[in-house]
């Protein structure tokens, strides 16, 4: 297929990708994507992807953003209160060190594996 251009991703028929698709930033009207419906309050609702946005990259693949209908998409659901200690006991994992067992008040670096002053004890006696 080659390079990916601007005219190569207007597609409203569905012919060269198999949905419909646009160009970025021109989604028809009445449709919207996952962010766009989260921030209005709604979600897709099991609907099926109704289009496709398309954006050429150079060196890599396209960048694709899903289009659902916005008439079709449901309210979110409420968070209820399983829900919220859930995940507040999800971020407090997060956030203890396993070496000192301590909350540390920010999520622990995946990189370190524990927190800043378990890291690094010789510079923290030195400070």
């Amino acid at each position: 297929m080659g390079a990916l251009t601007y005219g190569k991703c207007f597609d409203p028929d569905g012919a060269r990708f198999g949905i419909p698709t646009y160009p970025w930033r021109l989604a028809p009207e009445g449709m919207a994507t996952r962010r766009q419906l989260r921030a209005e309050g709604l979600r897709p609702g099991g609907q099926p992807i109704a289009a496709q946005l398309l954006r050429a990259r150079f060196r890599r693949g396209p960048l694709v953003a899903y289009l659902y209908l916005i008439e079709l998409a449901k309210p979110v659901r409420p968070m209820t209160s399983r829900k919220w200690s859930a995940l507040a006991l999800a971020m407090l994992a997060r956030r203890t060190c396993p070496e000192c067992s301590t909350d540390a008040g920010y999520v622990i670096p995946a990189s370190l594996g524990m927190c800043v002053p378990c890291a690094y004890p010789e510079e923290q006696r030195v400070a």
